[in-house]
């Protein structure tokens, strides 16, 4: 047991830190009087003195952490915390621990699935809260504790390694883990504010342009309305909206180095950004096409404003809607499905497997038919300029199966839990991408409340699993972890 307290002092050091987080929604229900303070209060203090009793029982060990620690570390905040995230609702709205948990998962891994209804009437506390989940998950808890454990003499590099999305983890944006940790959050408060400035100047006020721009950059969807973008029916505020879901679901590490170089250059040295735009745009243009043509929309204007919101919201994993697209003919809501499963790329606040994955799977496959044809030919896979090492190339073929294999799988638990087959298989898909709606009775204009408790689970498992990328959360399940 000893063993694990540097973990347990770092997991105390963190859950105090995120009590802290509390303080604002408590301020905020004192200062609206919409009666929530109370399960603020009792949140707030349950918290606090969790995380002080574990550091306080393991403040003697303040050794860094280990490869295998920082995995630890990640699984426990990620599995561990929304138990605590949870709490509010469940003092306040008296609903399941079940639901809470399910709620406090999809905030903070950014999925955007919600089993509340009746938004509007939630005081607008518990609505900032859960906007507040969706922005601290987006960039990533552990992110933030690389810029500030370091002033508690606690390392971080190794969480930030098992963190980091994306296959490629060991490159770094500066030369300490630190700066790139407050670098990242520099660039994504920073976007923050103005996507905040720019939904109040297209027509919101000023709480719902916070609270949906703290969804919007985390690409996490809740809103404060059971009609989502429906509620405003404005282009403008759509428009907005979509531009900065397009920002977000790019990597911020390149965004970083546009910022810090003031230069455009990192945009066209990435290799997925043409990719995300073309794949991502080039869908919203067909699917405009497609409803126009089936007569779903008087005209293509019409069509594109809706194919534009809901294509690019969902492709990015986002999970706004301002129409229910569950009625549109099935290939388009598909289609958007298989967007969301690899449209943002690494390093962005989305889900799925990444862009920069799916071009090494694409290119994998393309070698392969050539040796097919030229047994003998070397064709080394490059990307960005350079040659993809081995060990990466495997890394994501093993990525992809098991990523494969998680969906079919948690399908089948689902529709043997008496699911139809398209609420089960979208709801997974949804779920493991971190996407938020599904189709049929998860779809847009629903809630995840018709699950089943034991449905509510499986769920809240894929979100887990597609958050923490399969593996990092499969490491620490294997017997081996746990051997001396």
């Amino acid at each position: 047991m000893k063993r694990f307290y540097p973990v347990i002092r770092v997991f105390g050091v963190l859950l105090m830190s995120f009590a802290l987080t509390m303080l604002v929604p408590l301020l905020v229900s004192w200062y609206l009087q919409d009666g929530a303070a109370s399960a603020y209060d009792e949140a707030f203090l349950l918290t606090f003195a969790t995380g002080l009793g574990l550091w306080w029982a393991s403040r003697h060990e303040a050794h860094d952490l280990k490869i295998r620690d920082g995995f630890l570390m990640v699984v426990l905040v990620w599995t561990v915390l929304p138990a605590y995230a949870g709490l509010p609702l469940v003092l306040h709205l008296n609903i399941s621990f079940t639901d809470a948990y399910f709620e406090a998962v999809s905030g903070l891994t950014t999925t955007g699935s919600t089993v509340l209804s009746g938004l509007d009437k939630l005081p607008m506390s518990i609505n900032l809260w859960r906007g507040m989940m969706v922005w601290l998950g987006g960039m990533g808890l552990i992110v933030l504790a690389v810029a500030v454990l370091p002033l508690l003499g606690i390392g971080g590099r190794q969480m930030f390694k098992a963190e980091a999305p994306g296959p490629m983890k060991d490159s770094q944006l500066t030369p300490r883990m630190t700066q790139t940790a407050k670098g990242l959050w520099a660039v994504y408060a920073s976007v923050t504010v103005a996507c905040v400035l720019s939904l109040k100047w297209a027509g919101m006020d000023w709480f719902d342009a916070v609270m949906h721009s703290f969804s919007t950059m985390g690409l996490g969807g809740f809103s404060s309305h059971d009609a989502s973008f429906g509620y405003w029916d404005s282009p403008t505020i759509e428009g907005v909206t979509t531009l900065f879901m397009l920002l977000a679901g790019m990597n911020f590490a390149t965004h970083f180095l546009a910022i810090h170089g003031r230069s455009l250059r990192p945009y066209v040295h990435d290799p997925e950004v043409g990719w995300y735009f073309t794949v991502t745009l080039g869908s919203v243009f067909g699917i405009a096409l497609y409803l126009t043509a089936l007569d779903v929309y008087p005209d293509f204007n019409t069509a594109m404003r809706f194919a534009l919101f809901n294509v690019v919201s969902i492709a990015t994993t986002t999970g706004f809607a301002n129409t229910d697209y569950n009625l549109w003919p099935m290939f388009a809501p598909l289609w958007m499905l298989f967007l969301c499963s690899f449209a943002t790329s690494a390093g962005s606040t989305g889900g799925g497997i990444k862009m920069i994955r799916a071009l090494i799977l694409y290119k994998q496959v393309y070698r392969e038919l050539i040796r097919a044809m030229h047994p003998n030919a070397v064709w080394p896979i490059r990307l960005g300029g350079g040659v993809v090492p081995q060990n990466i190339l495997s890394a994501v073929l093993a990525f992809g199966f098991a990523y494969m294999c998680f969906i079919v799988a948690l399908t089948l638990l689902m529709t043997f839990s008496g699911l139809d087959i398209v609420t089960a298989f979208s709801a997974v898909v949804a779920s493991i991408n971190n996407t938020g709606p599904g189709l049929n009775q998860v779809g847009p204009a629903t809630t995840y409340e018709i699950l089943t408790d034991f449905q509510t689970w499986v769920c809240t498992f894929a979100m887990l699993l597609g958050r923490l990328e399969i593996f990092t959360l499969l490491v620490v399940l294997t017997p081996a972890f746990w051997r001396k």
